[in-house]
């Protein structure tokens, strides 16, 4: 996966980082149920106006800088992976519903790949 591969979304003229997805996390995203999925883009504008998401943790086994936003509604629990540190843009590396109490290995090593791509990618 390259830099091109993520797909800008939501970019504004308000001088807010843009939101890149990575992969099929825009898909994935827009599988979500359409509660979880304003919630979602709720938050990621939270994440562009510089300010933090209402319920997330650091996911340092992904990566440097790497957050998980933590979604909860009638339907279960949603996650958001992304990672906001860098200059040019938000970068949504994973997005999925969480089916157990311990996010799935499976999960952990897509959005660390994505990671890693993209930190390959950025290095000047």
């Amino acid at each position: 996966m390259d830099i091109q591969s993520f797909v800008s979304y939501g970019m504004n003229a308000d001088d807010l980082k843009p939101v890149r997805f990575g992969g099929n996390s825009l898909e994935d995203l827009r599988d979500f149920p359409a509660t979880a999925r304003r919630e979602a883009g709720y938050q990621l504008g939270k994440v562009q106006e510089g300010q933090e998401p209402n319920d997330w943790k650091p996911m340092t086994t992904v990566g440097q800088g790497v957050q998980e936003i933590r979604i909860r509604d009638e339907a279960g629990a949603f996650r958001v992976i992304y990672v906001a540190k860098f200059a040019t843009a938000i970068y949504v590396l994973h997005c999925f519903q969480k089916k157990t109490q311990a996010t799935s290995k499976a999960d952990l090593d897509l959005a660390e790949k994505r990671y890693r791509d993209l930190v390959k990618e950025l290095k000047p």
